[in-house]
């Protein structure tokens, strides 16, 4: 008896199942060609990535600071956070910090920083004078790059700081760009 009740239950079930999927395969709305546009990405929505900003995405956060300092994380890890976080620097400053904290990556990378002239007088625009690279590992959550002075001395004037993410640095790995003001006075 109880066999034959959940045959009888297991065929219901089936039945109900079959009858569900016919009664919504022909409610479903039938189209003819329907245009690109309707369907694909529409230019108008789409955010386009600005490389002469601040690095996003893989960057939870960026900052330019004088120095850094490591501590030890939530979970163990050691991060490293900037110590005075400022985008003006006296001409005699030891070096340029560039802290960063990554979202999470399934690869090890390595982070390169190109710091060139954009206003300094005396030098012509996009002299490089001062690069810095970091190999981040698969656990690395932060890192920094110091970028140390020219020969001479930092120069009063406009720098900036192109981020590149990869292997190498080229056309495709550039992921933004930092900016800092060097003067001669006390900020």
């Amino acid at each position: 008896m109880v066999t034959r009740r959940s045959t009888i239950a297991g065929m219901v079930m089936v039945g109900a199942v079959l009858w569900s999927t016919v009664v919504t395969g022909e409610e479903l709305p039938l189209r003819g060609n329907v245009p690109i546009s309707e369907f694909q990405n529409r230019t108008e929505d789409i955010k386009t990535y600005d490389f002469d900003a601040p690095p996003q995405g893989l960057f939870r956060s960026i900052a330019l600071a004088e120095d850094f300092e490591e501590r030890l994380g939530f979970q163990r890890t050691h991060e490293i956070v900037p110590i005075n976080p400022t985008e003006r620097f006296r001409s005699d400053v030891d070096a340029i910090v560039i802290v960063f904290a990554l979202h999470q990556h399934y690869q090890a990378f390595t982070v390169f920083g190109r710091c060139m002239t954009e206003q300094v007088t005396g030098l012509s625009p996009d002299t490089l004078v001062s690069e810095d690279a970091m190999r981040i590992a698969l656990e690395d959550e932060s890192g920094y790059l110091r970028l140390s002075p020219p020969s001479g001395g930092w120069k009063p004037g406009r720098y900036k700081v192109e981020i590149h993410t990869g292997e190498q640095i080229n056309e495709m790995s550039l992921m933004g760009t930092m900016r800092f003001t060097v003067s001669t006075t006390n900020r």
